[in-house]
């Protein structure tokens, strides 16, 4: 297949090559597309090196599904002309998550809704992404009621600047900043911009996403992120409240038969998802399994993953091998 990756030089598109390499995904013919200052430099992929196109290059090409993380407004301009030349667009921006008229999908949940004429597919933010999966399987046996998410997220959410700020600060040298403050040795609680309500975008991501997944718009979910000055993922304590009873045990039969999830929890022998340990996998790992008990049919869990892996690249090329394996593009 012929695909085109947009943002191929930013952390996110590096990534992006490494999982299709990684997953050997069907690849005939590569388009690296970066910012103009970008056009004609080099990325690596399977050994080799490619020239980075230009958009323009790369729409004339008409690939099969261009794989976008190259921010927001690049998505609003763009997606829509390759989509025109019949090219099937998986956005990671969140320019079309709430779109309507676009389906937003974590492949294990509800990649069934794809069909042919869908030309231009949301991933999911990043946040999201591990909640609703690790959800998902217990939403259908117990029905969610209501979400308390607090999250604790990677400076790599940011980008390569967040990422340059952490390393200046740590050896004490100064340099552009990414944040308003220092990371190094801090917590941010404020994700992206405020909104209206006093939330920031971040949080409401994640109240909004989570209802359009999992197709359920009674969900209760408020939320507050927090940027810590980790590298290696998410984390999320997330608190749950169910319609009906569970059983923890039944819990953790059904997180372990989903795809995607790890359980790591075993409080006996310090067994527990961390950032250092989800750095670099696919999976979401869920952990600190235990019953609420300041109130009934209520669960606290705390989820972890590598948010440039599965909350990122990992999601969108697993999105393209569903399209491929249904011959959707």
């Amino acid at each position: 297949m012929k695909i085109a990756v947009v943002g191929a030089t930013g952390m996110v598109g590096q990534v992006m090559l490494k999982v299709l390499e990684e997953r050997n995904f069907p690849v005939t013919e590569l388009i690296p597309v970066a910012s103009e200052k970008s056009v004609g430099k080099k990325v690596s992929y399977k050994g080799k090196e490619y020239t980075i196109h230009s958009m323009a290059d790369a729409i004339a090409a008409r690939p099969d599904i261009a794989i976008f993380s190259a921010g927001g407004g690049t998505s609003l301009e763009y997606a829509p002309k390759f989509a025109e030349v019949g090219t099937t667009v998986v956005d990671n921006s969140s320019a079309w998550r709430m779109d309507p008229t676009k389906k937003l999908i974590v492949p294990e949940i509800n990649a069934d809704q794809l069909e042919e004429s869908d030309k231009i597919i949301a991933n999911p933010n990043c946040s999201t992404i591990q909640m609703v999966l690790s959800l998902a399987p217990l939403h259908k046996q117990y029905k969610i009621k209501r979400l308390v998410v607090s999250t604790y997220q990677s400076i790599t959410g940011t980008g390569v600047k967040a990422v340059r700020q952490l390393e200046n600060e740590y050896v004490g040298e100064q340099g552009e900043m990414a944040y308003h403050y220092p990371i190094h040795r801090n917590a941010i609680p404020a994700c992206d911009v405020f909104e209206e309500n006093g939330y920031t975008k971040e949080e409401m991501k994640l109240v909004r996403e989570t209802q359009k997944i999992l197709g359920d718009s009674t969900i209760a979910v408020t939320a507050t992120a927090v940027r810590i000055p980790v590298v290696g993922g998410h984390s999320e304590a997330i608190n749950v409240e169910f319609e009906n009873d569970f059983d923890l045990a039944e819990v953790r039969k059904l997180l372990s038969g989903t795809d995607g999830v790890t359980v790591q929890d075993n409080p006996d022998t310090n067994t527990y998802p961390m950032p250092i340990y989800a750095e670099g996998k696919n999976d979401v790992f869920v952990g600190r399994l235990r019953r609420d008990d300041s109130q009934p049919n209520t669960l606290n869990m705390w989820v972890v993953a590598d948010n440039l892996r599965k909350g990122a690249a990992t999601n969108a090329v697993q999105i393209a091998e569903y399209l491929a394996a249904k011959e959707l593009v």
